[in-house]
């Protein structure tokens, strides 16, 4: 039996996740659970899987969790390097993964990571880590596991790869439309159901510079051989050609729980019924379109910061961050959420070097300075 740790155990991939290991009772044991909101579905998951540790933002809140179940509270590093865990999903949103991530990764554990922040802040630290430790580190991001399951019994570095996206909830509407659109309208996501923070990110395509990082540090693939590709069905998740010429392409529904169990198993595949089946017969057609880098601002100016590396990614990635929960919370508007991003990475002095100190520092500075250039 696996024993796992499951941070962010509220978000949808966490209950996504925990949907999944519901239904291999024999397979996986819950030691860990931690939450940073919604602490009344924490209650409920600690009833029903009484893990032996639980973490929750507010100590107080959990109290009465903890007494009545039987769990202790410890902090997530504490929880993500226990001896007794096996694997650690780390399912949270944001740069509060990345220091659990870490303590995870020195333990020798592995990490199946769905919170694509985390390597977009410290993608050097985390895969140097892993490699000296011999961690394994897992993608459940839809198109970072559809590349790995591509690039499975290869014995040649692919030639490109191409990453897809839906195009989020705007994709059909000119830029100059998208200034009064409203967060309930970026949060309607045409094809995927996800988080809150996550679907904006698909509407402004930060989640595919996101991605792009994701697979340069995952894989080892140079940046120009990366390509992104809109595809509004979602059914093809990534593409991989070789030098042959020959391109594999991941296929599925746009269901996150797929990629969730191939990461809780690898390298084994199982069979789960409960889960939904690609039918080509009903699918239709399949269509592809170039990214039109107009209708997507925060794509290119994240993704050249990205690459200019040092501390520049955690800096889009804090940014972003805060600018999206602004607009979220009706502080901004969408279209504001890429001029914050992009007058903070101008502003940005850059460290070079690859330490989770610098990496913090350059987190706090792109914080302070995006609320900085609100309250002007």
């Amino acid at each position: 039996m696996k024993k796992i740790v499951i941070l962010g155990s509220t978000g949808s991939i966490g209950t996504q996740t925990l949907n999944v290991v519901s239904s291999f009772p024999d397979d996986f044991k819950v030691v860990g659970l931690s939450a940073g909101s919604n602490l009344d579905l924490l209650e409920q998951q600690v009833l029903k899987f009484h893990p032996s540790f639980v973490y929750y933002h507010d100590h107080t809140d959990l109290h009465s969790v903890t007494e009545l179940h039987g769990s202790r509270f410890t902090s997530m590093e504490e929880m993500a390097s226990d001896p007794q865990v096996d694997l650690v999903m780390v399912a949270t949103s944001g740069r509060v993964g990345l220091e659990p991530t870490l303590a995870a990764l020195r333990s020798g554990k592995k990490v199946a990571l769905a919170n694509k922040e985390v390597i977009v802040m410290a993608g050097e630290l985390i895969t140097s880590l892993a490699e000296h430790t011999g961690a394994q580190l897992l993608p459940v991001d839809s198109e970072p596991s559809a590349i790995w399951q591509c690039l499975r019994g290869e014995d040649k570095d692919p030639l490109r790869i191409f990453i897809t996206a839906s195009g989020g909830a705007f994709r059909n509407r000119p830029p100059q439309e998208l200034f009064e659109v409203t967060p309930e309208q970026a949060l309607q996501h045409p094809t995927w159901n996800m988080g809150r923070k996550i679907t904006v990110d698909s509407a402004t395509l930060m989640n595919k510079a996101f991605e792009v990082m994701e697979s340069h540090w995952l894989f080892g693939i140079p940046w120009e051989s990366i390509n992104v590709v809109i595809h509004p069905q979602s059914i093809i998740h990534s593409m991989v050609e070789f030098v042959d010429g020959s391109i594999k392409a991941q296929l599925g529904p746009p269901d996150m729980r797929l990629p969730i169990q191939y990461s809780l198993f690898y390298p084994q595949r199982v069979a789960n019924y409960s889960l939904p089946r690609l039918d080509p017969l009903t699918i239709g057609s399949l269509s592809f379109s170039p990214l039109i880098p107009e209708q997507y601002p925060c794509f290119q100016v994240a993704l050249d910061a990205l690459k200019r590396g040092g501390t520049y990614p955690a800096v889009v990635n804090a940014a972003d961050e805060v600018a999206v929960g602004l607009f979220l919370n009706r502080r901004i508007g969408f279209m504001d959420i890429y001029q914050l991003i992009q007058e903070t990475v101008r502003k940005h002095t850059p460290s070079h070097q690859n330490t989770l100190e610098a990496i913090i520092e350059a987190d706090f500075w792109a914080r302070e300075h995006v609320m900085s250039i609100v309250r002007q």
